[in-house]
């Protein structure tokens, strides 16, 4: 039911200590003749209060900052306002006390909505979500229990209690109680920044407290391999098999761009003749589900003909006989011991080498390296444009010192 009169206004409360030369500002809101006062907690001299306006005289900074407070907290009754005709409640003065209190009749925890989002989306696995993006999101929800254990001393705390020191708090305890990275602590503060906003459109908290929240990450350069590098590696004789093996998938990623679990559930009918004739792969990316077509580079051909009659991708109709992630980084760090390469070799190392030494370093254009990659916009392919960038100033700087001395 909408109000007919609403008023709101700040008055200083007479204190019951004479000696008091400080006195409590409260807020009177009314609404059709029906009035309630609540207390700011926030004390101020008659002598320089306008009792008029309801506000702080002079132009001091000590005025200015009480009168922004002031301008928020009357901000804040219109949004108590906004959410009781969100959800339909009567528009009263009691009821915006309650609302303003945090005082409801259906109190809302963090890791119940939390949990309960994480159901739904279990539900929707391998039909809007992918398995590891559901893992992820569990993932996060142990961290933000863990929090709110080691923060509050309590199971769950309600939804309403969230605001801008808990992010900073939950940031801090993500570098220093889980010694995660920056980037790290901001990827889980997203995954909850998802529940939050939930919540916000909900009506079941005012403000959104993320607003002020500084949630960029910090630019990374991701390793690859360089032209001989790469060289190195392809050209290299294994005697022992696994090592072959797991060279060979490794470099068709390479030569394909291909994430592990997108060559590891590679089918060899997603190998089919393309618009040129030639062979392309037709898949789509489990991560986000975007689909990816890409002609194969005769490299990446010549290690599918080689697989073509293994047992193993004959029984289960797979292109290359992948081993687990884990075991296949084991592996290629071996590979690099053995090939001289001092960088960290893991197999997503070769996604971003087919992007920047396969790809863009020979002059394939960036939205068509971004298509291939399955990329679901130009943006998240813009950072491998810097690595090759910085290849070229690597190299020139080679080539100075190479006429300097000339």
């Amino acid at each position: 039911m909408l109000e007919s009169s609403f008023g709101m206004f700040f008055f200083l409360k007479i204190s019951k200590s004479k000696k008091a030369k400080s006195h409590y500002i409260y807020i009177r809101i009314t609404v059709d003749k029906s009035s309630v006062e609540l207390s700011t907690k926030r004390t101020w001299v008659p002598s320089k209060w306008n009792s008029r306006l309801g506000r702080a005289t002079g132009k001091t900074e000590d005025d200015r900052v009480l009168n922004t407070f002031l301008d928020s907290y009357q901000f804040k009754v219109l949004q108590a306002k906004k959410h009781l005709m969100d959800t339909e409640k009567d528009i009263s003065a009691i009821n915006l006390k309650n609302v303003l209190l945090g005082i409801t009749d259906d109190r809302k925890m963090i890791l119940e909505l939390f949990q309960e989002h994480n159901e739904r989306m279990e539900s929707l696995v391998g039909k809007e979500f992918a398995h590891g993006t559901f893992k992820r999101y569990m993932t996060a929800f142990r961290h933000t229990r863990s929090f709110i254990q080691w923060k509050f001393g309590k199971p769950d705390i309600e939804i309403r209690k969230l605001d801008y020191e808990f992010l900073a708090d939950f940031s801090y305890w993500f570098k220093s109680v889980k010694n995660c990275s920056h980037n790290t602590t901001v990827k889980y503060l997203i995954y909850f920044k998802k529940i939050v906003l939930l919540c916000v459109k909900k009506g079941w908290i005012l403000r959104d407290p993320f607003i002020d929240f500084n949630l960029a990450s910090k630019e990374v350069i991701r390793e690859i391999l360089t032209k001989e590098e790469l060289d190195l590696i392809k050209s290299k004789e294994f005697s022992i098999f696994r090592l072959d093996n797991v060279r060979d998938i490794f470099l068709f990623s390479c030569y394909t761009g291909l994430a592990y679990i997108d060559v590891k559930n590679l089918k060899r009918q997603q190998i089919i003749n393309g618009i040129d004739g030639e062979k392309w792969i037709f898949t789509q990316r489990q991560k986000t589900q975007s689909p990816t077509r890409l002609p194969l580079l005769p490299k990446a051909l010549e290690i599918v003909d080689k697989y073509k009659d293994h047992p193993e991708c004959s029984a289960s109709g797979n292109v290359l006989p992948v081993l687990s992630n884990q075991k296949m980084n084991a592996y290629l760090k071996e590979i690099a011991d053995i090939c001289g390469i001092e960088k960290p070799l893991t197999f997503h190392i070769a996604r971003h080498t087919f992007a920047t030494t396969v790809t863009l370093s020979n002059g394939v254009p960036l939205e068509t390296v971004s298509k291939m990659l399955g990329h679901k916009s130009l943006k998240q392919t813009q950072h491998y444009a810097k690595i090759v960038d910085l290849k070229i100033s690597q190299d020139m700087q080679a080539l100075k010192k190479v006429l300097e001395e000339s």
